[in-house]
């Protein structure tokens, strides 16, 4: 069973609706017994950081999600703000994340840009691992974002991405993955990222 993790933040129904496409039943839950009988996990999330930090410990998620990703070693996957709260720390709210990847959340400060970066956007990949093998430079994924994501050790970048400057727009640590962009947004380079994860 897939769960994606009901934080109030973000259109949980769109990334649903992708999984059901894929073939895959899912639950939107934040029920611990729900929760403890996934298979896989969904973190997704559109918003303030801090507010989802909040969110997580208002609902007694944080050590419930710390128990099932750092313990039990349950896949999950973590999309835009969902990926931002897996890192350490952000800017946004200097406020203390989930801490499971060492990374950084930073807002953009670019001359001549707007912010927030939205839009379609391709990725470079930096892991050669067989989970994304169907994905290629030539895929382009749909991005809606003030603020990137810096990793700490280069061997955790899945993708990188570039607006302005490079940023991280996907790492992957054991059993942790997280994606900048939205794939359930992305059309059929989305839903290679999630049959992906779906199956790994």
């Amino acid at each position: 069973m897939i769960a994606i993790v009901d934080y109030e933040m973000g259109n949980l129904r769109s990334v649903q609706k992708a999984i059901n496409r894929l073939g895959h039943n899912c639950i939107i839950s934040r029920e611990e017994k729900i929760l403890n009988e996934a298979e896989k996990i969904i973190l997704p999330g559109v918003g303030n950081f801090k507010v989802g930090m909040e969110n997580l410990k208002k609902f007694g998620l944080i050590d419930l999600l710390n128990n099932l990703v750092n313990t039990k070693k349950i896949p999950v996957l973590g999309i835009c703000l969902g990926m931002q709260l897996m890192t350490s720390y952000s800017e946004e709210g200097e406020c203390q994340g989930l801490n499971w990847v060492r990374a950084k959340t930073l807002r953009f400060a670019i001359d001549g840009l707007k912010v927030p970066h939205i839009g379609w956007n391709s990725i470079n990949i930096k892991k050669n691992q067989s989970l994304f093998s169907e994905i290629n430079s030539l895929d382009e994924f749909y991005f809606v974002h003030s603020y990137y994501v810096k990793c700490e050790i280069s061997s955790d970048i899945l993708f990188t991405s570039n607006y302005g400057i490079t940023f991280d727009s996907g790492f992957l640590v054991d059993n942790i993955i997280g994606v900048q962009f939205h794939p359930e947004k992305s059309h059929n380079s989305g839903l290679k990222v999630l049959n992906a994860f779906l199956n790994k």
